[in-house]
């Protein structure tokens, strides 16, 4: 005897239950809580009915439209709503030929490079439609198409960096010529060679209680935006001591134009390198492995021709090299930090500036900072917003490859910034960092200049190894000479702003909605600035 089901469906139409039931009255009632509502089951099924009906019409209509294939309804209805029921993904419907065209080697296809190779998405469209290929012919079609491209991009951008390379290591004509109209004035100008600074401030150079910064440069007009900057933005620029190092060819131009343009209350001494009696070659090594350093580059790296020739790196990292072998890396301006306890023996405290820096902000807060007896302060590059900028670890500079790395460091510790630390040099004199950076300096040298790209950051990195404390981003934000990603309003909020990289504010390839932050510290209308035809844009 066949028993009746009972249908229970919830008024949602969420649930549905089958129970046992007394005859065919009982099948079509609904129970809810404890009443049963009569014959409604019918509308509710005849409703679901064309609702399903709906469904499986809807999934066979997308199903032929994608294949083209004919099927039955249940079958195609099966074939789509089934892996979904499993868990299962669809099969791609790509021939399997076109990931076999795409995987293989360049050169072990038939690649139509040449006149034959579509240049554009439009041609590549226009042949298909004509010629109406084979699954296996439009991926070899297409494979050359994009490999053409992909070598014409990869060519362009190393031109183009090249050609930045060039123009930001050469002196533009604008800056010579400021060097040497400043030159003359200190020859026939009196207040030109005046003593800086004035011998009633000379003890203010040895006194604690003053802020003393440290600028290394041989550029007038970066020294001059970096003093400006740091003056016009401090609190209490009687305060200030700005300590200006120089080498000998660019010390007149250098004192004539701080002697002219005297930037009171705030203290300025300039100095060239050879005012400092043991800062000579044979008492300093690094001097020594620089000269080495140059002669290894040009026997073993044939300069930026041999870079630009390598046809396995990327583009970045070929930019990266080409940047490292600017003659900036080679010059003892760049290494002069590394000495600063010694150049300035009664000094316990100083903030050293690159001169593509501009502050923006009070610096005398970072005497307040407390450095738990670490010797530099810096803002770390391995956490930040900008991921292309702040993204730096110690793998990102040394060659981790190279046992002599990889036994001694992390690779993914944080790296962090030249351009404005913070120096103590209490803390630094009871360190071995200085002797830590020439021994390195040593070492890659007798390792082909393998241990790391080239630059002084590397070997800084290695040598304050253990001595750095992290200070807040805000101090030091990086990146405006080499990306123009960041927004002004995100610059206008950083205390110091580093214009690091290939496009220097001073240089026609600057980037120019960023340039402004720069030239608002440079007086156009200065007789020298002018004569030089040195413009705002």
């Amino acid at each position: 005897m066949k028993q009746t089901m009972q249908l229970l469906i919830s008024p949602s139409l969420r649930h549905v239950t089958l129970l046992p039931a007394k005859g065919f009255k009982e099948f079509i009632k609904v129970k809810v809580g404890s009443r049963r509502l009569s014959y409604l089951m019918v509308f509710y099924s005849l409703l679901l009915f064309t609702f399903l009906l709906r469904f499986v019409f809807v999934l066979t209509a997308v199903d032929t439209i994608d294949g083209e294939r004919k099927c039955s309804t249940l079958g195609c209805l099966g074939r789509k709503i089934g892996p979904r029921i499993l868990g299962r993904q669809l099969e791609s419907t790509v021939p399997e030929v076109i990931y076999q065209v795409l995987e293989e080697p360049s050169d072990q296809i038939e690649m139509e490079a040449g006149p034959e190779t579509p240049q554009t998405l439009e041609e590549f469209m226009a042949e298909m439609k004509d010629t109406k290929p084979d699954a296996e012919t439009f991926a070899v079609k297409l494979k050359a198409m994009v490999t053409l491209l992909e070598q014409t991009t990869r060519t362009a951008k190393i031109q183009e960096y090249l050609y930045r390379h060039v123009a930001s290591s050469g002196i533009p004509k604008q800056l010579h010529c400021l060097d040497l109209k400043l030159a003359h004035e200190y020859s026939i100008n009196a207040n030109a060679r005046l003593q800086l600074p004035s011998a009633e401030l000379v003890p203010a150079l040895v006194d604690n209680s003053y802020f003393h910064f440290v600028l290394a440069s041989d550029n007038i007009l970066a020294a001059s935006v970096v003093a400006s900057s740091l003056v016009q933005n401090s609190f209490r620029p009687e305060r200030v001591v700005l300590h200006i190092i120089t080498d000998s060819k660019t010390f007149s131009p250098m004192q004539a134009w701080f002697s002219l343009h005297p930037l009171t209350p705030a203290i300025i001494e300039v100095k060239a390198l050879h005012h400092f009696d043991w800062l000579t070659k044979g008492k300093v090594p690094v001097l020594e492995a620089m000269e080495k350093d140059q002669k290894a580059r040009s026997q073993f790296r044939g300069g930026s021709s041999a870079i630009v020739a390598n046809t396995t790196e990327k583009p970045h990292i070929i930019a990266a090299k080409l940047q490292a072998l600017s003659p900036k890396y080679n010059s003892l301006m760049n290494h002069i930090r590394i000495y600063l306890p010694e150049l300035f023996p009664s000094l316990d405290k100083v903030v050293f500036l690159d001169d593509d820096v501009v502050v923006q902000t009070d610096l005398s807060s970072l005497w307040d900072i407390d450095m738990n007896g670490k010797v530099n302060g810096a803002v770390e590059t391995c956490r930040g917003e900008d991921k292309f900028v702040m993204s730096k670890r110690f793998k990102s500079y040394l060659n981790f490859s190279h046992p002599m790395i990889s036994n001694n460091f992390d690779p993914n510790e944080c790296a962090w910034a030249y351009g404005m630390n913070i120096f103590d040099l209490e803390a630094w004199r009871e360190t071995n960092i200085s002797q830590a950076y020439q021994y390195w300096l040593e070492q890659n040298l007798k390792s082909d200049l393998s241990l790391w790209q080239l630059g002084t950051l590397p070997p800084g990195l290695i040598a304050f190894h253990g001595h750095v404390h992290a200070i807040e981003s805000f101090w030091h934000m990086l990146g405006l000479g080499y990306q123009d990603n960041t927004s002004i309003a995100d610059a206008q909020s950083a205390g110091v702003i580093h214009f690091n990289g290939r496009a220097k504010p001073w240089l026609d390839i600057a980037f120019p909605q960023l340039r402004p932050l720069w030239t608002k510290y440079v007086n156009f209308s200065d007789k020298f600035i002018n004569s030089c035809h040195i413009r705002e844009t």
